[in-house]
This record gives C-alpha cells, sequence and structure tokens, in this order.
C-alpha cells in the first residue's frame, strides 16, 4: 500500500468519525434540552452518596507512583514505533532500545533505593 493511500485512509478514517460526532451532536440536540433535576449533579459511588466531599487532596507519596505509571507508559509509546521498524535499522535499533531501557532501569532502581516504592 502506498504512503498516499494509507494517509487518504487516515484522512476518510478522520472524516467519518467526525461525521458520527456530528450525527451524535445533531441527534442529542433533536431530543430536546437536558431536564435539571435536583441531586442529577451530586456525586455517588457505587449507588450511594458520597460522604467526604468528591474532591479531596491525595498523599503527595502517590504523585510517585502516578510519576512512575507515567514513565513505563511512555515506555510502551515508545517501543512500538521501536518494534515496526526494527527489521528495518537491526542492531542499532536493538542498541538504542537498550539503552532507552537501561536508563528506565535505572531509574526504576533509583526510586526503590530512595524508598519510593514503599507502601505507607
Amino acid at each position: 500500500m502506498a504512503n498516499d493511500s494509507r494517509y487518504l485512509l487516515l484522512l476518510g478514517m478522520l472524516a467519518c468519525t467526525g461525521a458520527f460526532a456530528g450525527l451524535l451532536y445533531l441527534v442529542k440536540s433533536s431530543l430536546g434540552q437536558p431536564v435539571a433535576e435536583p441531586g442529577k449533579d451530586v456525586p455517588a459511588e457505587s449507588g450511594r452518596l458520597a460522604v467526604p466531599p468528591a474532591w479531596v487532596r491525595y498523599h503527595v507519596h502517590y504523585y510517585g507512583f502516578a510519576l512512575l505509571f507515567l514513565c513505563f507508559d511512555m515506555e510502551m509509546a515508545f517501543m512500538y514505533p521501536w518494534a515496526v521498524v526494527y527489521k528495518e535499522l537491526g542492531i542499532t535499533a536493538l542498541l538504542d532500545m537498550g539503552v532507552f531501557l537501561l536508563i528506565l532501569f535505572l531509574g526504576l532502581v533509583y526510586t526503590w533505593n530512595q524508598g519510593g516504592l514503599k507502601r505507607q
């Protein structure tokens, strides 16, 4: 499949998605305005009303977990295109990925050494 036809296919998919979203918006608009009811905007957990406020601050310790998750999520975002071009680039791609994974592993070891993975 030529590159131009791939881009045309992607453009067609984007156009179909936009048309579908517009169609859903038109259907929603044709059904009328939403009815405001008391209790509709109240946050609920498992069918019960939430006792504490829904917006609470999380302990700063969880930000470390969030950063670790983001780090390994970005790893997956980098590995997929690498896997696609691995056969074309050969050993160079393998070495690049090895260095990348080594840096990630060193970051994980450092975080573990600093106590960032301990439960409270």
